[in-house]
């Protein structure tokens, strides 16, 4: 199984929200935001962790860090309008903090309003210094690259998202348990992610064993080539040519689905950065969640179950 990222882009993913005009934004420690309706999940706590979660505001949006016990928090559409289809959300942040409004909350927000049940998945992270001052000299000493780790092998890779490709199947098999009370179809659940979700989206695709998304979205996540299951679910892709992470490199996943005769669609913007998320920007990257709408319904996942 191949999925090339380098050590250093898999850090630098937590640069998860970006908008150029709010890049001098301070992080600014907040109180855990209440979270009305999040489910923990049965992965337990996070081995070593020990240092407790906190949230800051920056760019606009709110970011959790130091998660230790993984949540689902459901948004449910509107009975009338329920297609049946359901998303699992997955946040980026370079697995040292989530996204969790940008990325999270205003992703779900949208897919209820179009009928489609999301979940958004607040997954295990990587243990970063307990105070914002010891956090934001972490952040400026991995930006340095002063101590650079070796590329690490693609199995090594995944052996490190464990945590999280477990927390990614136990958010699936909650969904599928309560389908009937949430009223969604077990075998029309997808997930899409951003940064480091979007790896996590497909680390879950090819290693998550009993996961079985139907659909996935990697928003500017990295496009390494990988091998894919001979069953791969449809894809959809957006990424900005201008994203200083992954604008520039090897789009190989694209053409594994391609060899493989899978349902791909790829977005390339010209302009957008990266982490554009739901920003409202004056680049056509904003246009990603309504293509990615149209591209669930011309699939049929817009249309009620059945019809």
């Amino acid at each position: 199984m191949l999925f090339r990222a380098s050590a250093l882009a898999v850090a630098t993913l937590l640069a998860a929200a970006l908008p150029a005009q709010a890049q001098s934004d301070r992080m600014t420690p907040i109180a855990i935001p209440a979270q009305p309706g999040a489910i923990p999940l049965d992965t337990g706590a996070l081995p070593g962790g020990t240092n407790p979660e906190s949230w800051h505001s920056q760019y606009g949006s709110v970011f959790a860090r130091n998660v230790t016990q993984a949540t689902l928090t459901p948004f449910l559409p509107d009975p009338a309008k329920a297609t049946g289809s359901a998303v699992i959300v997955a946040p980026g942040g370079g697995f040292r903090t989530l996204s969790m409004e940008n990325e999270g909350w205003a992703v779900a927000r949208a897919l209820a309003d179009r009928g489609v049940a999301a979940f958004v998945l607040k997954y295990r992270l990587n243990q970063t210094p307990a105070d914002m001052a010891g956090f934001e000299a972490s952040m400026r000493q991995m930006f340095s690259g002063a101590a650079r780790p070796a590329r690490p092998s693609p199995d090594a890779q995944l052996a490190g998202l464990t945590p999280q490709i477990a927390d990614a199947r136990a958010a699936f098999a909650l969904v599928r348990k309560r389908a009937g009370e949430w009223k969604v179809d077990p075998d029309r659940i997808g997930m899409v992610g951003f940064s480091a979700g979007a790896m996590l989206t497909m680390a879950t695709t090819v290693a998550g064993v009993d996961a079985k998304p139907a659909f996935i979205g990697n928003i500017y996540g990295p496009l390494s080539t990988m091998t894919i299951p001979a069953d791969a679910p449809p894809l959809f892709v957006a990424l900005a040519a201008d994203d200083p992470l992954f604008g520039n490199i090897d789009y190989g996943l694209i053409n594994a689905w391609r060899t493989a005769k899978r349902p791909v669609e790829f977005h390339l913007y010209e302009q957008g950065g990266h982490g554009f998320g739901m920003y409202p920007k004056e680049t056509t990257s904003t246009g990603w969640f309504d293509a990615f709408a149209r591209w669930m319904a011309m699939h049929g996942y817009l249309k009620r179950s059945g019809s």
